[in-house]
């Protein structure tokens, strides 16, 4: 799988409105209706809607 990135500032404000921790949390890829997030330790993903 791709490497992922650390959020922004935006971001990290638009991941803990989903009560997460941004800083476990890298993104993996961006589309136009949905992000895909993986947890840094774990591998686990997620996908949340885009804002």
């Amino acid at each position: 799988m791709k490497q992922g990135r650390k959020p922004s500032v935006n971001e990290r404000n638009y991941i803990k409105s989903f009560r997460l921790n941004p800083s476990n949390w890298f993104i993996s890829k961006k589309k136009s209706d949905e992000w895909l997030i993986m947890h840094r330790e774990l591998g686990r993903t997620r996908t949340i809607p885009s804002p």
